[in-house]
């Protein structure tokens, strides 16, 4: 088997036939097509090919100009317009002539091609009102398209200095080069595509990573109490956020928080979120003073389709109480030892949402032997695969049935419960869940 030849010794090689062999049939000619694009089918980077099928275009037909222009969408006072844009050229002296014609669909004989996906011969291009004086010497012209999943997506332009310069099979040739382009831009959009794809996920690892950096590494401990919380993992970043800060010891302040959306905008909301409160934690707002200036921050920093939800609130062991505001998040559970639950029902608008919102202080007292459940909607929002919903219902069996446990060993009781339930060991949406168990 011989050696692969390099992409030097390619072109070194196409540069050696300056100009047709008038003597070739077709066939050899098109044996030759087959050969080159061989040769250039062995790269993905789609310059260096359009540049190789250009270097090789003049072993197989003559040509003076010639350019390889493809369609870009562009937006201009609200509207998409697709012009041409030149990927490689040959033939023009660029100080003095356009080498990148200002045309539009429809426009010109590239324009024309493109719109119509049929490919076209001038034998005399001032005889033709289609033509785009673009090059003063040209006397005729070839043209054919360059099409994608059945959509024109560029045009094989040849030039002439000489009248009828091109025949059919001229033509057949150009038309075989264009399609081989097709295939190249399809390859090489394809393997930008991988790269893309393979960048985004390491760049979401690495985001994944930090946000977890940010979350505690560790459950709270406060006499009188047991608690665990946990975030449920999706495939992609979460925009779930908990946070526990030790505050005196006999309280610590508890957060948890649901960004709208997920990915990188919704991890970024919330490591806002948290320098944002844990700077009102150390300065010692009161919650519904916390969230009242956290909020105007939201507004003035985000978009405003962006905004979180969040309950945040102060544990007391002393007083046995949960002092808490609660910005458009889920009513927490709370429930009794005999099994009795409720949602507490109180709460104001999300975070971020409007400017200057006021905020309310809600007080739980908890009786020895209460539980108190905050948890996010990808929790009670989790689908089975007929798109059922977990909802409230099952939610609060799961924690009847799995009460007596400890706060950390209910968390994996009920996701267990989760995964049986969606047949998925990630959920649809982020979950996450902050028990607090009065001893």
């Amino acid at each position: 088997m011989k050696d692969p030849q390099s992409k030097d010794q390619i072109i070194e090689e196409i540069h050696s036939s300056s100009s047709p062999d008038e003597r070739l049939s077709v066939i050899d000619k098109l044996r030759m097509l087959l050969e080159i694009t061989r040769k250039i089918s062995v790269s993905t980077d789609l310059e260096e090919v359009l540049r190789m099928v250009m270097d090789t275009l003049g072993s197989l037909v003559r040509f003076d100009a010639a350019g390889i222009y493809l369609l870009e969408s562009v937006k201009k006072d609200g509207n998409t317009e697709y012009v041409f844009k030149s990927k490689v050229i040959r033939g023009y002296r660029i100080s003095f002539e356009l080498v990148e014609p200002r045309l539009k669909l429809g426009e010109g004989f590239i324009g024309h091609v493109a719109q119509t996906g049929e490919a076209l011969i001038s034998a005399d291009v001032s005889k033709d009102p289609r033509y785009f004086p673009a090059r003063k010497r040209t006397n005729s012209e070839m043209i054919a398209p360059i099409v994608s999943n059945n959509e024109v997506i560029g045009v094989f332009d040849l030039e002439s200095d000489k009248l009828d310069a091109y025949t059919e099979d001229d033509l057949a040739i150009l038309k075989l080069l264009a399609s081989q382009v097709a295939i190249t831009i399809e390859k090489s959009q394809l393997y930008s595509q991988i790269v893309e794809k393979k960048r985004l996920e390491t760049q979401l690892e690495i985001a994944r990573e930090v946000q977890l950096e940010l979350l505690p590494d560790k459950d709270p401990e406060l006499a009188g109490f047991d608690m665990s919380a946990y975030i449920f993992p999706t495939e992609e970043v979460s925009g779930d956020y908990y946070d526990w800060v030790s505050l005196f010891d006999d309280q610590i302040a508890i957060i948890v928080a649901d960004a709208v959306g997920k990915g990188i905008p919704a991890a970024l909301l919330m490591a806002f979120l948290r320098a944002s409160l844990r700077a009102g934690v150390q300065i010692g707002y009161a919650p519904q003073v916390a969230f009242a200036k956290v909020g105007d921050l939201l507004w003035d920093s985000v978009e405003s389709h962006q905004f979180i939800t969040a309950i945040y609130g102060i544990l007391d062991s002393t007083n046995k109480t949960f002092v808490y505001s609660n910005a458009g998040h889920n009513p927490p559970v709370l429930m009794n030892a005999d099994g009795g639950s409720r949602f507490v029902e109180y709460g104001d608008l999300p975070l971020g949402m409007f400017r200057e919102t006021r905020y309310h202080q809600h007080y739980i007292r908890m009786e020895s032997g209460q539980m108190l459940v905050l948890y996010t909607d990808g929790i009670t929002e989790a689908e089975n695969p007929k798109g059922e919903e977990f909802g409230k219902e099952r939610f609060v069996k799961c924690l009847a049935d799995g009460y007596d446990l400890p706060a950390r060993e209910l968390i994996h009781f009920i996701r267990q419960e989760l995964d049986k339930f969606t047949e998925s060991e990630y959920l649809n949406d982020d979950g996450t869940l902050f028990i607090v168990k009065a001893l």
